[in-house]
């Protein structure tokens, strides 16, 4: 039901009371009130594993300050993380992002205001007016100006899920943010840790080779068989064949590191790393789980998404009730050589009647979509719960394989020098100098790799823990304004 009056100077006294009661009208704003979800009561992740771990501690109910990778001590990778946080193409999308949805804000707020628009026709036309026809030109030239009252907050809901939209691709940008930072130390560390694996690789192929050259010594002199130095060959030959899949990770891991700073690996080579150069906090930050649902991105962003359903609720209950518009217009309009000015103001009402209950319907969906977005928002807390759990764990597993792995180390380092003394002294075999290698061996790189797969758990624990991200793009955006107001 749609209604236009045209109002005398006799009515306009009542017609501005009825516009007053309309404004006061437009105070309401129907459908829910969104409220942020209640953080969680819970202390504790896993309070077996939040113990002391090795050398290492958590302070429970602290937050991680600043630069969460600069607890790893290596100023190499400070240099290669901000390169790749200012290269970075995601965080460059993710910008650009943002900047559309504010767009989008600003767009869904032109709707709160009057709109404003002009318009012109003109033309030619023939009349049968009189007694001959008659050709004349015509025009008609001016403004017209139209309001929605939004009386019960369809346009304002409208607004408050764009603006939750734009929340929600700040915190997909600090997610990136967040997931970037995770992969350069990541791969750096990949890196150091292939470096370190190569040079005890090709440590072994030294020993190899002098095990090699005394067992053809000791055959020259009639000492042992043909069979002890075709053993030697055979294990030199094996351990050659660890080096290329070292290589291959080394190599990986270098172009990972070229291609999140935004460059081809043929454009930029990332430095080379060794596990020397890094530090294992002796201490982490672990926010409660009552605190870190507004320290993790995806949380945040799960919480936005629960924010647009709940704006999606109230422009459907909106739609449920009548929409009011006043419009008003002047004009200049002449036909043939007559011309007087126009001008009109109206408000119009429409409101639903019957729609076979699809606005009702309409409205129910969006309940539902919100329950169910919800239900997504706690999974994604309590999912976040069980990742910070399994990560502490984790570290103090990771503590227990990397002593049980020191231990192993020494004693099959004993046992090869031994071994080695033994052999050249006649009292054992070869077989048994090359066993004993062996032993070595694989207890030298699984060294390297415990200690490796720590670092990378502690890496985990940091991103698991939002690493700080949460606020960086309003760093940024600070930063840039600061750039900006400098003279040039």
């Amino acid at each position: 039901m749609k209604m236009s009056t045209r109002f005398t100077r006799s009515a306009l006294p009542g017609t501005f009371i009825a516009l007053a009661m309309v404004v006061m009208l437009s105070a309401c704003t129907v459908g829910p009130e969104f409220e942020r979800p209640a953080a969680s009561s819970s202390q504790h992740y896993d309070q077996q594993a939040e113990r002391r771990s090795g050398n290492q501690r958590f302070d429970i109910g602290k937050r991680i300050n600043g630069d969460w990778w600069s607890a790893f001590r290596s100023p190499k990778l400070d240099q290669v993380m901000h390169r790749a946080i200012d290269g970075n193409l995601e965080l460059v999308a993710a910008d650009a992002t943002i900047r559309q949805a504010a767009s989008a804000v600003a767009a869904a707020e032109g709707a709160l205001y009057p709109q404003v628009d002009f318009g012109a026709t003109g033309g030619r036309q023939r009349t049968h007016t009189g007694p001959e026809p008659s050709v004349s030109n015509f025009y008609a030239i001016g403004p017209r100006v139209a309001f929605d009252l939004d009386a019960f907050g369809g346009n304002r809901r409208v607004v408050e899920g764009q603006q939750a939209l734009t929340d929600l691709q700040k915190h997909r940008y600090e997610a990136a943010y967040l997931t970037l930072t995770g992969d350069v130390t990541r791969q750096a560390l990949l890196l150091a840790s292939a470096n370190a694996q190569i040079q005890a690789v090709q440590e072994l192929l030294a020993n190899d080779a002098k095990n090699l050259d005394l067992v053809q010594r000791a055959r020259q002199s009639g000492s042992t068989t043909q069979i002890d130095v075709s053993l030697a060959e055979t294990r030199l030959a094996q351990d050659r064949t660890l080096l290329p899949p070292l290589a291959q990770q080394r190599d990986a891991a270098r172009h990972a590191l070229s291609i999140l700073a935004g460059k081809g690996p043929a454009d930029w080579i990332a430095p080379d790393f060794t596990l020397d150069e890094f530090a294992q906090p002796s201490s982490i930050p672990v926010s409660l789980p009552s605190e870190m649902a507004r320290t993790r991105p995806d949380i945040l962003q799960a919480e936005s998404e629960l924010h647009i359903a709940s704006a999606a609720v109230g422009v459907a209950t909106a739609n449920l009730y009548p929409r009011i518009e006043l419009s008003a217009s002047l004009a200049q309009a002449a036909s043939g050589n007559g011309g007087t000015a126009l001008w009109g103001f109206a408000a119009g009402l429409t409101a639903p009647i019957f729609n076979g209950g699809t606005l009702k319907a309409q409205r129910q969906s969006a309940i539902d979509g919100y329950n169910a977005t919800l239900a997504r928002y706690q999974q994604t807390v309590i999912q976040s719960f069980g990742q910070v759990a399994d990560t502490l764990q984790a570290i103090n597993h990771g503590a227990e394989q990397n002593l049980a792995q020191d231990d192993a180390l020494r004693a099959a380092d004993t046992s090869f020098r031994l071994n080695q003394q033994a052999y050249a002294q006649g009292e054992n075999s070869i077989l048994q100098v090359l066993e004993a290698e062996r032993a070595y061996e694989q207890a030298l790189l699984g060294q390297i790799r415990a200690k490796t797969a720590r670092y990378l758990d502690t890496v985990q624990l940091f991103v698991a823990l939002g690493g700080n991200a949460v606020g960086v793009f309003e760093q940024k955006l600070a930063a840039r304004d600061r750039t900006d107001q400098q003279p040039l």
